[in-house]
């Protein structure tokens, strides 16, 4: 069985084809600058070359027969896309309607839509994807996998917010956690990887990049996570602000004339290191920086890597005690600083150590933990994509 693996964004499309069987990545690739001048396909088959397309694409449906036409072609890994079993896609927010990843019908991309305003980033791209493979590919199966469902599991001490009842009820407002997906595979994988107890084993996944959050789970079951009914809330990321008194934002509209929605873009977009510093939203420029004497840049560096160790205390307690804690993401895979000393600086309480060349590496699956730490530490890198093909395959077999 293959799968096709696609994530959308507004202007762009990342996909992959699985092959089942071994899990094997046979190609993979992307299509940026989608709806603007100087669109590009990057297509990418292990060991061979790197096969570039630049042309127009006015649409996202233009950009999936880009796809389908490399992965058939002269540079294809298929002889025609009826070997292509499913497609799965990566969509940010399901609302509270769907609790697992569902076969997409009418019904399914109607949900999809009236989350528009939930994830108004995402959601309409999504969207287009599905519907572009609907155009391109008729009758081939279509699979929403939410980045929501992970957090479904939440009970209702963690997922409620203290505001009247009437606003869930009304709008369903209520935390519902991001970058599922990559949560779901990494605790799995961390159980697996570490021999912990399927059933009940305590983990705290730390997806740490541009994007960050935080995620607690028992036996593989979210119990709680930082980011809420958006991805704005928890940590501090590349661009947004995580937590905030939410009187911040009616300060700043009413000093500096602007809409909530302006302020809130300000929030998303404008924040995080990068408003801290002035410099950038990836973290390897921050750290360049603070290497070069910028105080604002060891400050912002700082803050990060506190409010990292604040949730992991907060999970440790929500769920008395810890068994592993795993490092995955951009920053969380390849900054062998920040792991070492968010556990050195916070974690000696819990008895967890790193052991330095363990912890000296970038990318790979590993324990990096001291024999001798109470609590078992890993880095794992995540697979978002393979999760999502299995989910698919799983829907559609």
């Amino acid at each position: 069985m293959k799968i096709l693996v696609i994530n959308c964004g507004s202007s762009s499309l990342k996909y992959q084809l699985i092959d089942m069987e071994g899990e094997k990545v046979l190609a993979k690739g992307l299509c940026e600058r989608i709806g603007i001048a100087g669109s590009k396909m990057k297509h990418q088959v292990p060991e061979q070359e790197d096969y570039i397309v630049e042309t127009d694409m006015p649409d996202h449906s233009v950009a999936v027969k880009l796809v389908f036409d490399a992965l058939t072609g002269e540079h294809g890994v298929v002889k025609s896309v009826d070997e292509i079993t499913a497609i799965g896609h990566r969509v940010l927010h399901g609302g509270n309607k769907f609790t697992e990843s569902i076969v997409v019908n009418e019904e399914v991309k109607k949900v999809i839509r009236e989350c528009f305003d939930l994830g108004p980033l995402h959601n309409p791209a999504n969207l287009m994807g599905i519907e572009a493979c609907e155009k391109v590919v008729p009758g081939k199966k279509n699979v929403a996998v939410f980045d929501t469902t992970f957090g479904m599991t939440l009970p209702e001490k963690a997922y409620f917010y203290a505001i009247p009842k009437e606003y869930y009820d009304k709008y369903a407002i209520r935390r519902y956690g991001f970058h599922g997906t990559s949560h779901a595979y990494v605790s799995q994988e961390t159980i697996r990887f570490g021999g912990l107890d399927p059933e009940k084993a305590k983990v705290i996944v730390c997806h740490l990049g541009n994007g960050a959050s935080i995620s607690a789970s028992i036996g593989g079951k979210a119990v709680d996570t930082s980011m809420g009914l958006t991805p704005l809330e928890g940590l501090i990321m590349g661009t947004r602000s995580g937590d905030v008194d939410g009187a911040v934002i009616q300060f700043i509209a009413n000093h500096e004339n602007k809409t909530v929605d302006e302020v809130l873009n300000i929030l998303n977009k404008k924040s995080g290191v990068l408003g801290m510093t002035g410099i950038s939203s990836d973290f390897r420029d921050i750290e360049i920086a603070a290497e070069n004497g910028d105080h604002m840049a060891e400050v912002a560096l700082d803050a990060f890597r506190y409010r990292v160790a604040k949730y992991i205390g907060a999970y440790v307690a929500a769920m008395n005690g810890v068994d592993a804690i795993a490092f995955t993401a951009g920053v969380g895979e390849n900054d062998k600083v920040t792991r070492r000393l968010v556990t050195e600086q916070y974690l000696s309480y819990l008895g967890a150590k790193i052991d330095p060349e363990r912890n000296d590496v970038r990318g790979k699956q590993r324990l990096i933990s001291t024999d001798d730490s109470k609590v078992k530490i890993f880095l794992i890198p995540t697979n978002e994509e393979l999760a999502i093909a299995r989910d698919t395959k799983r829907l559609t077999e």
